[in-house]
């Protein structure tokens, strides 16, 4: 296809945002290079289908906005011109059905992202996207060309926009690694701290229970905890016992809250109850049960349905002499206190908080530092639980960025 518009984009980053503002790009006549630093692009796409590709969810526009928490206003009208219904009617122009799971959740009918991708890099070429891998952008020189590294050789280039689409800095090794930062705080761009969403935390577990229960499953249980505002919330789920803490679906909802009292408390406790099922008093009635020569971990299973991983933390967290005391171990049972003390490493989290500030651009996502240069996807500074919410928001801000792009090349001066 030759391009029909008078002007030239770059495009750096080839996940999700990138993809879809170099589509947006294209489709508008602008000539577009893609540059991405790994050998092939959409990798973190690829790799977050592998358990199947979550793309986008089905519950109401309120209840789906509000996901995005503090960023909800800012991000309502991105999302609502390319909503979970305008994502799947983009997925089926590709030739891809989608299906509504039971928990609402969006999927491609196969559950694979490989398709879903190789069909749209057919559809970026034959509308004349250009695309250089391996082209690990460096930031700009001094007279304002981008610059690349590419086979041991810095390269420059330039455009009449630009538009990034960096990642975060979760999962470095497929090219998420937050190295842009510098470069645009250089620039004038602010930028916040980058920290990791949905992700797992530390806890300090014994070497014999790390070594007993880490990877299971914590199947069935509910957690409460307290908001910044110390108000009680709970969540029934399930989340995975790993050999340095807690981590899972569960957990992953809840990281955000969860970080922030960390890094103003230095620590937060949250409480397990292993038996959502059963009221307190039940609870207290089944334990206390004569057991007569069973042992207790017999007894738990058969009158409160506790094993496994289950009986493991009431032995790591109850003192010998509370798990032998009926009351006491009833109340752990139902609120079992454990203290989470970090989060893990951000290049171990599913995506990244904080970025580029939305105050640092305007209302098409161009940088006011920057005129001409777009920001778009996950190095933007908002953050949203696991759920389609995540990839939604990426498509969106990347449609979104092209479509400013597309109007300021409208409005530079022909050449």
């Amino acid at each position: 296809m030759t391009s029909t518009h008078p002007r030239h984009a770059i495009v750096i980053g080839g996940g999700p945002a990138g993809l879809m503002a170099a589509e947006v790009l294209a489709n508008a006549g602008v000539q577009v290079d893609l540059y991405d630093a790994m050998p092939s692009v959409g990798r973190k796409f690829l790799l977050a289908g592998k358990g199947g590709m979550n793309l986008t969810h089905n519950e109401p526009s309120p209840a789906f906005l509000s996901r995005y928490a503090s960023r909800q206003s800012t991000l309502q009208p991105v999302i609502d011109a390319f909503d979970a219904t305008a994502l799947r009617a983009w997925c089926n122009g590709l030739g891809i059905a989608t299906f509504v799971g039971s928990s609402g959740r969006v999927f491609p009918a196969d559950m694979k992202a490989a398709p879903l991708l190789r069909a749209w890099l057919h559809r970026l070429r034959a509308a004349g996207v250009r695309f250089h891998m391996r082209h690990a952008w460096q930031g700009w020189d001094d007279s304002g060309a981008l610059v690349f590294e590419h086979a041991g050789e810095r390269l420059a280039a330039r455009a009449d926009a630009v538009v990034l689409a960096l990642g975060g800095a979760s999962w470095a090794r497929l090219g998420s690694n937050g190295a842009w930062v510098p470069w645009l705080s250089q620039r004038g761009i602010d930028v916040a701290d980058l920290k990791p969403a949905n992700c797992g935390f530390n806890v300090g577990w014994s070497p014999f229970f790390q070594e007993k229960f880490a990877g299971l499953p914590l199947k069935t249980i509910a957690i409460r905890w307290h908001d910044g505002d110390g108000v009680a919330h709970i969540r029934i789920g399930e989340c995975v016992i790993s050999a340095d803490g807690i981590e899972g679906s569960l957990i992953y909802a809840l990281s955000a809250t969860l970080r922030d009292q960390i890094a103003a408390h230095g620590s937060v406790t949250i409480e397990l109850d292993l038996a959502p099922g059963k009221d307190a008093e039940r609870v207290l009635a089944e334990v206390a049960h004569p057991r007569g020569s069973r042992s207790l971990a017999s007894h738990l299973q058969s009158r409160v349905g506790l094993a496994g991983v289950k009986m493991g933390l009431l032995r790591e967290l109850v003192s010998k002499e509370d798990i032998h005391h009926p009351a006491k171990l009833a109340v752990a049972i139902k609120a079992l206190p454990v203290t989470l003390t970090s989060t893990r490493p951000i290049d171990e989290a599913i995506s990244s908080a904080g970025g580029v500030r939305f105050s640092a651009l305007d209302a098409q996502l161009m940088a006011a530092a920057v005129p001409g240069v777009f920001c778009a996807g996950e190095m933007l500074d908002w953050e949203a639980p696991t759920g389609g919410y995540l990839l939604t928001a990426c498509f969106a801000t990347g449609r979104h960025a092209a479509l400013g792009a597309i109007s300021w090349l409208d409005q530079l001066p022909l050449p």
